[in-house]
C-alpha cells in the first residue's frame, strides 16, 4: 500500500509540474551587462515566431539601446499604488494571470514590492504566475543570491539588502549567464550606457572596480556552472548511482557564525546537488528560560534563513552536542557534517578537546566527512 501511495504521489507531482509554467532566468555579475536587453531581444524573436509574449515589467533605466527595443512589444499596464503621498507602479500579477499570455517578461527578480502589495517580493509574484501555468523570463544580478551575501559583502563592502532565496534559482528550467569582460563593462559605464553622467564617477570609485567585477564575474560563472551540473544529474538517470550527498550544518546561538555556516553549507549543497539539514542543539545552559531574548530572536531568524535556502531545520535538546550530532548524522544518513570555526578562548578549547576528539573519531569510523567553515 505504501509503495502504491508513493507511485500515485510521484505521478501527481509530474502532473502538477507539467501544469506549471517554464522559468528562465538571465543572470549577470552586475548592472549594465545586458540582461534586460537580451530579454527584450528574445521577446521580439518569440513574437516573430507566433508566440503570445507580453511585457509584465521591464526596467530600462532609460538606456537608449534597451528602451528602443520596447517598440512593438505588447505591454501589460502596471498596477498603480499610492504610497506616502506618491503614485508608484508595480507588476500587476492578477492582470497577467487574467490575460494568460504564453510568455511574460518580468525584470528585477529581487525587487521588494511596495508596502501593501499581496507579496513582499517580486520573486514571489513570479512563482504565483508560474503556478498559473504561464512561462516567465526574468533576470537577476549575482549579488542578489541569498547564500552569496557574505561573499558579495567581502568583495564589494556592500551589504545587499534585496535578495532572492537560492531555491528560486533551483526552480528555473534554464539559467543563462550574460557575460562581459571587466574592460567592456567599465567602457560601457564611461560611455554613459549604464548610468547618467552625474553617477558615472561615483560608480567607478565604488562598485565598478576592475578587481571587484572580476570576482563577481567568477561567482556568476560558478553559479551557472553548478546549475548545469544539477540539471544533468537530475535528468541523466545513470548518474543516480553515484553517492547522494547529504549535508548537516551544525549551528549554535552565535548569530554571526551561524549565518556563515548556513550560507556556506547552502553553497556546498547546491554545488553537490545534495539535500541538507541545519541542526541546533539546545543544551541546558541555553534553554528557553536561560537564553537571552536577542539570541532567541537571532536563532529564529537563522532558522528562517536556512529554510529559505532549502534546508530542513532540526532542533534537539541534549546536554551533549557531540552525541546529538552523531545521532542525527546516523538517522539522516549524512555524508558531510559542517561546523563553524570555533571562536573559543584557551580555557574553553581545553574543555572542548574531548568533545571534538570524540566527534572526529566517530565520524572517521562512519565514513562521514567533517568540514570546518570559517
Amino acid at each position: 500500500m505504501k509503495e502504491e501511495n508513493n507511485n500515485a504521489q510521484h505521478f501527481l507531482d509530474l502532473i502538477q509540474k507539467s501544469r506549471k509554467g517554464k522559468f528562465k532566468i538571465y543572470i549577470g555579475m552586475s548592472a549594465g551587462v545586458g540582461k534586460t536587453f537580451r530579454m527584450l531581444q528574445e521577446a521580439h524573436s518569440l513574437l516573430k515566431n507566433g508566440i503570445d509574449v507580453k511585457i509584465g515589467y521591464i526596467e530600462t533605466h532609460m538606456r537608449k539601446e534597451t528602451h528602443e527595443l520596447l517598440a512593438g512589444l505588447p505591454i501589460i499596464p502596471r498596477r498603480t499604488i499610492f504610497y506616502k503621498g506618491k503614485e508608484l507602479e508595480e507588476l500587476d500579477v492578477q492582470a497577467i494571470i487574467n490575460l494568460r499570455p504564453e510568455v511574460v517578461i518580468v525584470d528585477e527578480l529581487a525587487h521588494t514590492n511596495i508596502e501593501g502589495s499581496k507579496n513582499e517580493k517580486r520573486w514571489q509574484d513570479v512563482l504565483e504566475i508560474l503556478e498559473a501555468g504561464i512561462n516567465v523570463i526574468s533576470a537577476v544580478n549575482i549579488q542578489h543570491i541569498e547564500s552569496l551575501n557574505e561573499d558579495v559583502k567581502r568583495i564589494t563592502n556592500i551589504d545587499v539588502q534585496e535578495r532572492i532565496p537560492d531555491n528560486v534559482l533551483r526552480l528555473a528550467d534554464e539559467v543563462v549567464n550574460i557575460d562581459l569582460s571587466s574592460e567592456d563593462l567599465i567602457a560601457r559605464l564611461k560611455e554613459g550606457k549604464i548610468y547618467t553622467p552625474d553617477k558615472i564617477q561615483t560608480a567607478l570609485t565604488n562598485f565598478f572596480k576592475s578587481e571587484q567585477i572580476l570576482q563577481l564575474r567568477e561567482l556568476a560563472l560558478k553559479e551557472v556552472a553548478s546549475q548545469v551540473v544539477r540539471k544533468v544529474e537530475n535528468e541523466v538517470p545513470n548518474l543516480h548511482a553515484l553517492r547522494h550527498e547529504k549535508l548537516l550544518a551544525c549551528i549554535s546561538s552565535n548569530d554571526k557564525t551561524a549565518k556563515i555556516v548556513i550560507r556556506k553549507a547552502a553553497r556546498l549543497a547546491s554545488y553537490y546537488n545534495g539535500s541538507w539539514y541545519v541542526l541546533y542543539v539546545e543544551t541546558p545552559q541555553e534553554s528557553s528560560t536561560k537564553i537571552a531574548l536577542d539570541k532567541q530572536r537571532h536563532l529564529i531568524n537563522n532558522f528562517k534563513l536556512a529554510v529559505q535556502l532549502g534546508a530542513e531545520v532540526i532542533k534537539l535538546e541534549n546536554k551533549n552536542i557531540a552525541d546529538a550530532i552523531l545521532i542525527t548524522a546516523e538517522e539522516k544518513q549524512i555524508t558531510t557534517v559542517c561546523i563553524g570555526k570555533p571562536h573559543l578562548n584557551l580555557f574553553k578549547v581545553i574543555l572542548s578537546t574531548t568533545i571534538f576528539r570524540r566527534l572526529l573519531n566517530k565520524l572517521s569510523l562512519s565514513n562521514v566527512d567533517l568540514v570546518i567553515l570559517s
